[in-house]
């Protein structure tokens, strides 16, 4: 009984350390901007400060960014889930010359830094004319080896047993992929698609390179706009952070049944 306790004991600790920024990122987004930056440890503000969703929403234009932000981590997502499921398949399933060297070569671009990429990407991205539009935004990010790996390995713990009485049945790989396999690993699907929802939708340096304008700014570009030669408007950049990371925190709950058997399914810990 009493290891039970000191169990729950850890538990509220760490559910309280890792609560405890958003209820300050929360309490500071209504704040005034004095109380803001004044250090202090009150957590909520003496007076909440309502209007300053207004003024965050007045700052810049967040209706376009949140448009953008959304319309291509829809694209990215689901363009990852295809690219992912196909290719995953294809290594796990078909047998064709040089697949495990292909695999391999595959698997080796995930240790490649993202920085080392930067600037070769951007130049091709110009040199296409794609600077400052939405394929410059969506295309570099249609596929990613990581994902191909997790989704691979899924099909891979699959029996040969399905395949073979699909077969039997008149079944082709395309057929068995769709109705049988695909929704045989759905929880590795949806986890590749909540961290490709998620990367895409928090991505700050890609988007600030390739594009110029606000109509093609996304919300983690908008936020830089709270920060300049004068200070930073504390206040209104945690209001504008608590807005941004609202939809990313109802799409983990409303997918964490699947979020958790995919990391499950997987051999990762959460």
């Amino acid at each position: 009984m009493i290891r039970r306790y000191v169990m729950y004991l850890f538990l509220l600790c760490g559910a309280s350390i890792t609560t405890f920024p958003f209820a300050w990122m929360i309490g500071t987004a209504f704040k005034t901007y004095k109380e803001a930056a004044t250090p202090s440890l009150q957590l909520f503000p003496s007076e909440w400060q309502w209007h300053n969703l207004v003024e965050t929403f007045q700052a810049a234009p967040f209706g376009t960014y949140f448009k953008n932000s959304f319309f291509v981590a829809f694209v990215v997502t689901t363009s990852v889930v295809l690219t992912s499921m196909m290719a995953g398949y294809a290594f796990a399933r078909l047998d064709f010359p040089g697949r495990k060297q292909a695999f391999a070569v595959v698997l080796a671009t995930v240790m490649v830094p993202f920085e080392v990429t930067l600037i070769p990407n951007f130049l091709i991205v110009n040199r296409l004319g794609w600077y400052d539009t939405y394929a410059a935004l969506i295309v570099p990010w249609c596929t990613n080896a990581f994902y191909i790996f997790l989704v691979r390995q899924a099909f891979m713990g699959l029996p040969s047993d399905y395949f073979d009485a699909a077969k039997i049945d008149g079944c082709g790989h395309l057929r068995f992929l769709v109705w049988i396999a695909g929704p045989l690993v759905k929880p590795i699907l949806v986890t590749v698609g909540l961290f490709a929802f998620l990367g895409s939708y928090n991505s700050l340096v890609w988007p600030l390179v390739v594009t110029g304008t606000d109509r093609m700014r996304v919300v983690q570009v908008g936020l830089t706009v709270f920060s300049g030669a004068e200070g930073v408007q504390f206040n209104l950049l945690m209001c504008a952070s608590a807005i941004v990371i609202a939809p990313t925190v109802v799409l983990y709950f409303v997918a964490q049944k699947y979020f958790s058997e995919g990391l499950v399914g997987t051999g990762l810990k959460g």
